[in-house]
């Protein structure tokens, strides 16, 4: 029985080899049909396409007067007055009243030097001359007293009642007070202007602003010896450096060749660095009549048609020459583009806006011409980044790499 159990055993391999075959081709084709569609997918997406290489222009902010702009120049704000304060007189500096951005009027008092000594000097001048005026009334009191005794022995002589000698002496006695008022009012004179004089000197110890404005450094600090020519050890010549603010001016270099697209009262356009959001008018004020050798230009000066109180001296400034006047709506800033990169077709404007490494076709709306650029109105901001060129090429959504020019 074992034996028989045994020989019944066996194994039936049509069913169990028809099964894995039919199973790998249906495997089979599956993969085929993902791979069909994921390339298919991929094709449309342009993931096997090659990358457009492409001129890209920068959409950006512009004035309307660089459309008729000759001639730029580069330079610096200076004032055209300017005084480094100091004192006629020796002295410590005991008071300082101002420090820098202080706003001054003319005449007004800076610091202070010491001047104990030439105050006493003052008044003793003061004194000297209020001895000086009372002495006058003294002997003014007495020529008046002269004039009369001499008037009444002029009567008296006639008559026989007082005699030559008398008259004479009255007459001397005249003559002697008249001179005393004299020398009395020489010396009233004399004593006034002792007293000017230490009342000049007494305000040479006060240092003043010699006219209206605005204080740009602090030279010295309470303590310091200042000096009019400042050649002693540890000396200050200058208390403050200060500078008139309607008095500056631009003043720019423009190379020989150049000069004749300049001429004096031209409408000017100042552009300051450090406020890159505004343009200030201005006017050619001076053509400076000598050339620098060395950098073969001719210095001209461009006077602000409006002050403004954020413009500093120092400040480095651009100046852009206009061949006319700025309008007043030519004043605000305008989005332009380099035409190159608009399409246009049936009287439609577009642009293929860059985003990362592909281009969105964009419909716009341009305005003016200004110069070699075009305005536009709506579509693209200031920063955006389009196609300029090959435009024939482009679809939307195409894959491209921007070609550095």
């Amino acid at each position: 029985m074992p034996d028989q159990d045994l020989s019944q055993l066996k194994i039936d391999k049509t069913a169990s080899s028809y099964r894995p075959v039919k199973r790998k081709k249906y495997l089979s084709l599956g993969i085929a049909i993902a791979a069909v569609i994921i390339v298919f997918v991929l094709s449309v997406q342009g993931i096997f396409s090659p990358a457009i290489k492409v001129e890209a222009a920068h959409v950006t902010q512009m004035y309307p007067s660089q459309g008729f702009t000759i001639l730029n120049a580069s330079g610096y704000v200076v004032a055209q007055r300017k005084a480094a304060v100091a004192s006629k007189v020796t002295g410590r500096l005991i008071s300082l009243s101002v420090e820098e951005g202080s706003r001054l009027k003319a005449g007004q008092v800076i610091a202070r030097l010491e001047n104990e000594d030439v105050l006493a000097a003052r008044n003793q001048a003061s004194a000297n001359l209020n001895v000086a005026r009372q002495t006058l009334e003294q002997v003014k009191a007495e020529l008046h007293d002269a004039t009369l005794s001499l008037n009444r022995n002029k009567e008296m002589i006639g008559q026989g009642f007082v005699s030559q000698a008398e008259y004479d002496a009255s007459e001397a006695r005249y003559r002697k007070a008249h001179a005393a008022v004299a020398a009395a009012e020489a010396s009233v004179q004399a004593s006034e202007a002792a007293l000017k004089g230490a009342d000049v000197a007494f305000q040479y110890t006060l240092i003043r602003a010699p006219f209206d404005s605005v204080v740009l450094t602090k030279n010295a600090d309470i303590g310091d010896i200042i000096t009019p020519i400042g050649a002693a050890a540890d000396a200050k010549a200058a208390v403050v450096t200060i500078a008139d603010m309607d008095s500056l001016q631009v003043e720019v270099d423009v190379s020989e060749s150049n000069l004749q697209m300049v001429k004096s009262g031209q409408p000017c356009e100042i552009h300051l660095d450090a406020l890159p959001d505004s343009r200030f008018r201005g006017q050619v004020h001076m053509i400076v009549p000598t050339a620098d050798r060395t950098k073969a230009t001719i210095m001209v000066k461009v006077r602000f048609l409006e002050k403004d109180s954020r413009v500093l001296p120092e400040m480095s400034a651009k100046v852009a020459f206009l061949s006319r006047e700025v309008k007043p709506d030519e004043e605000k800033p305008r989005t332009a583009l380099n035409p190159s990169a608009i399409l246009t077709s049936d009287g439609t404007s577009t642009v293929f806006l860059i985003k990362e490494n592909r281009v969105i076709k964009t419909s716009i709306m341009t305005g003016d011409k200004l110069g070699d650029m075009t305005e536009v109105l709506q579509g693209v901001k200031a920063g955006d980044t389009v196609v300029m060129k090959p435009l024939e090429k482009m679809k939307d959504g195409a894959k491209i790499k921007i070609v550095e020019k």
